[in-house]
């Protein structure tokens, strides 16, 4: 399990997403037999709006536990599901070998109304870790925002929110996406003058593309540091160049994170093998 590999160094994971469609899934086994040759400590697997890859998540998760040999770690959205389902699928990981999880509330699916989004059965990440946590063996990983949720009023609030997840039995923390480290080095501050001192595994995502960006922010609420903004202007016309641009640009954030002895760097691979690799080779 994840919780037993921590020590001196800092942790290496990744995540990956089960694709759409059903037949593109034989490119993310690709993807995952060159990646685990990198030795990660753990890959995460993405669980889908309102579980819609549910399956395909639980499938992943085993092909990287069993196959790759590497730790796996669930993605399990609350959203959507009610006690039945979460018992359901935290079951059928143990059968295939899985004992980490990460909790999340998840985004409302496109297919729940409103109403169905308010009254739905778990309203937080934090009702359904207690439950995880009563199953047995189960390490349980959730998420931080060092931006604060796009949710909360202010950072107060988001880490008195954030210590009482914590208090329901969370192993350890993954940040969301940031791209200024001084705003990860402040939150972790802000972390330790309320006494959170559980492992935080820092959230890098290598901005290769333009329109990549764009996406990204709008769903995470990261902000922009002018570095990267500009870096952006400059290569905006020349893929192979805002491709390496981008590469570089995490490779600096991953090595300045490390030199101050982060827990662990987790990296949002977007399911790009070569560029995990390119980073890899430069940091660790």
């Amino acid at each position: 399990m994840i919780n037993e590999k921590y020590g001196e160094k800092t942790l290496l994971s990744f995540e990956i997403f089960p694709p759409k469609r059903n037949d593109d899934i034989y490119e993310i086994y690709k993807t995952l037999d060159q990646i685990k040759e990198l030795n990660p400590d753990f890959i995460s697997v993405t669980y889908g709006a309102g579980g819609s890859n549910s399956k395909k998540t639980s499938t992943l998760a085993a092909y990287i536990q069993n196959v790759c040999d590497v730790e796996a770690l669930a993605h399990i959205t609350a959203v959507g599901l009610d006690d039945d389902g979460l018992d359901a699928f935290i079951n059928e990981l143990k059968k295939k070998g899985v004992y980490n999880v990460l909790a999340l509330r998840g985004d409302k699916p496109r297919a729940m109304t409103d109403e169905e989004f308010s009254n739905r059965h778990f309203k937080y990440a934090s009702d359904i870790i207690p439950k995880i946590k009563n199953t047995g063996d189960m390490f349980v990983a959730a998420a931080c925002y060092p931006e604060i949720h796009p949710e909360s009023a202010n950072q107060k609030n988001d880490i008195e929110f954030l210590k009482y997840k914590i208090d329901q039995g969370v192993d350890c923390l993954i940040t969301q996406m940031f791209f200024d480290n001084a705003v990860y080095y402040n939150f972790m501050e802000q972390l330790a003058k309320n006494d959170i001192s559980i492992p935080v595994h820092a959230g890098i995502m290598p901005i290769t593309a333009v329109n990549q960006l764009g996406t990204s922010v709008s769903l995470s609420g990261s902000s922009v540091p002018n570095e990267l903004s500009t870096l952006i202007a400059k290569y905006a016309d020349n893929t192979d160049d805002m491709k390496k641009a981008g590469i570089e640009y995490a490779v600096n954030q991953i090595n300045d994170l490390k030199a101050n002895h982060v827990a662990g760097i987790h990296l949002y691979t977007m399911n790009k093998a070569e560029v995990t690799k390119e980073i890899y080779k430069a940091t660790f």
